[in-house]
C-alpha cells in the first residue's frame, strides 16, 4: 500500500525541510543550466563549424525534447512518486552535459542535446509539481498564502538564471568542454544531495481541490489555464526577439540586452517575495493572474507609446517592457502553479503540472513565427499585438476562482 507522506514541518510558521530542499534545488538547477546553455550556440558555429540551420534544428530539438514532453515526466512522477524521477532525471543531465562535452560530430551533438534536454523533462515536474503540493500543505498547516512559497521557488530559480551566466563566463576561457563538466558536476552534487534527503515514501497525500475527481469542468478549466499562461509564455518568449530588435533600432548595438535580461532576473530575485506577500493577502489566484497579464499589456503598450523617443532615451520602450512583464511574470507563474492543485487533483497532479508546461509550450511554438513575422513591419504595431496577446490571456484565465 502506498505510504503518504507527512506535511511539511512548520516551526512559527516557517517552511520545513523539503520544501527548502525543494526550492535550493530549483536554484541549483538553474545555476548548473545556464552555465552551459548560453555558449552553446557560439560553440556549435565557432568551434564545430555547424551552419546556421543546422543550429537552429540542434537548439530547436533541445527544447522540444525538454518542454515538450513535461507531460511525461509529470505522468511518470504520479506513477513513482518525485524522488526516482528527480534522480534519474539528475542522473540524465550529468549525462548529457558530459557526452556534449567531448561531442565532435554532429549526430553526437544532437544525441547529448536530446539527453540534456529529456533529464529535465523528468526533474523539473517532478520538483514543480511536489513544490505546489507543499505549498497546499503549508497553507493548511499556516494559513499563509500557497504563492508564497511558489513565488519563493520562482525568485530562486531566477537567481540560478543570474548567476549561471556568469559562472559560465569565468569559465569559458578555459573552453567549452570544461564549462559542460562544471554543470555535470553541479548536477552530481544535487543528485547526491536529492537520494540522501529527498524523503522515500510516495508523496501522494491529498490536496486542495474544488472539483470531484473526474469532471469534465475541472479539465476544462485547466484547459483555460493553460491557454492563459500559454499566453504568458509567448510574450516572455518574444524578449528573445522583441527585445535584441528594438535595442538595436535605438541604439545600433546589441550591448545592452544582457544589461536588460540581467535586469529581468534582479527584478525577480529581489521583488518576488515581497510581490507575493502582497498579492497572497490582496488578490485571489484569478486576480493575480488578470493584474499579472495586465501589467504585461501595460509594457507593451508602454513600448509603443515611448517609440517616438529620441537618442537620448532610445532604450526607454525595452526597458518598460521588461520592467512591467517582469512584474507580471512574479504574478501570474506563482499564481498559475498554486491553481493546478485544485484542477489535479491527488493522484494527477505531476500529470497536470507537465500538461501546462507542454500545451503551453505548443502555444508558444504555434504563436512565435507569427509574431516574429510581425515585428519584421516595425513601428508600434508588433507592440500593441504583444498587448492584445496579453488581453487574450486574460479573458483565458477561468472563472471561478480558487482560493489563494
Amino acid at each position: 500500500m502506498t505510504r503518504a507522506a507527512p506535511p511539511p514541518v512548520v516551526v512559527g510558521g516557517s517552511m520545513g525541510g523539503l520544501p527548502r530542499l525543494l526550492i535550493g534545488t530549483q536554484f541549483a538547477f538553474n545555476v548548473g543550466f545556464f552555465a552551459v546553455l548560453p555558449y552553446l550556440s557560439a560553440h556549435l558555429t565557432g568551434t564545430l563549424a555547424l551552419s546556421g540551420w543546422l543550429v537552429g534544428l540542434v537548439l530547436g530539438l533541445r527544447t522540444f525534447s525538454q518542454q515538450g514532453l513535461f507531460v511525461v515526466g509529470g505522468a511518470l512522477t504520479d506513477r513513482f512518486g518525485p524522488r526516482p524521477i528527480v534522480l534519474v532525471g539528475c542522473g540524465l543531465r550529468v549525462l548529457g552535459f558530459g557526452w556534449l562535452g567531448f561531442a565532435q560530430s554532429t549526430w553526437a551533438v544532437v544525441a547529448a542535446v536530446l539527453v540534456v534536454g529529456f533529464a529535465a523533462a523528468l526533474f523539473s515536474p517532478a520538483v514543480e509539481s511536489e513544490i505546489a503540493r507543499q505549498a497546499v500543505l503549508h497553507e493548511e498547516a499556516t494559513g499563509a498564502g500557497r504563492t508564497r512559497m511558489l513565488g519563493l521557488f520562482n525568485a530562486a530559480g531566477q537567481a540560478g538564471a543570474l548567476i549561471g551566466p556568469v559562472l559560465g563566463a569565468a569559465l569559458l576561457g578555459v573552453g567549452f568542454r570544461f564549462v559542460c563538466l562544471t554543470g555535470a558536476g553541479i548536477f552530481v552534487v544535487i543528485l547526491i544531495a536529492q537520494a540522501r534527503l529527498m524523503p522515500r515514501t510516495r508523496l501522494t497525500r491529498s490536496v486542495v481541490h474544488k472539483v470531484p475527481e473526474g469532471t469534465w469542468g475541472r479539465d476544462r478549466r485547466f484547459l483555460a489555464l493553460c491557454l492563459a499562461y500559454g499566453c504568458y509564455l509567448l510574450l516572455y518568449n518574444q524578449l528573445y526577439l522583441a527585445l535584441p530588435s528594438e535595442v538595436e533600432r535605438a541604439t545600433g548595438a546589441q550591448t545592452a540586452v544582457g544589461w536588460l535580461f540581467a535586469l529581468s532576473s534582479l527584478l525577480v530575485v529581489v521583488g518576488q517575495l515581497p510581490l507575493s506577500r502582497w498579492a497572497a493577502r490582496r488578490l485571489s489566484l484569478r486576480g493575480a493572474l488578470h493584474v499579472g497579464l495586465g501589467l504585461m499589456a501595460a509594457g507593451a503598450l508602454a513600448a509603443a507609446l515611448l517609440l517616438p523617443v529620441g537618442a537620448v532615451g532610445g532604450l526607454l520602450p525595452s526597458l518598460a517592457y521588461v520592467v512591467l512583464l517582469t512584474a507580471g511574470q512574479m504574478l501570474v507563474v506563482p499564481a498559475a502553479r498554486a491553481w493546478v492543485p485544485d484542477l489535479a487533483g491527488a493522484q494527477r497532479l505531476g500529470l497536470y503540472t507537465g500538461a501546462m508546461s507542454s500545451l503551453s509550450g505548443v502555444l508558444v511554438l504555434i504563436g512565435a513565427a507569427p509574431l516574429g513575422a510581425v515585428f519584421d513591419l516595425g513601428g508600434p504595431g508588433p507592440w500593441l499585438v504583444l498587448a492584445a496577446v496579453a488581453v487574450v490571456g486574460a479573458c483565458c484565465v477561468p472563472r471561478q476562482a480558487a482560493v489563494t
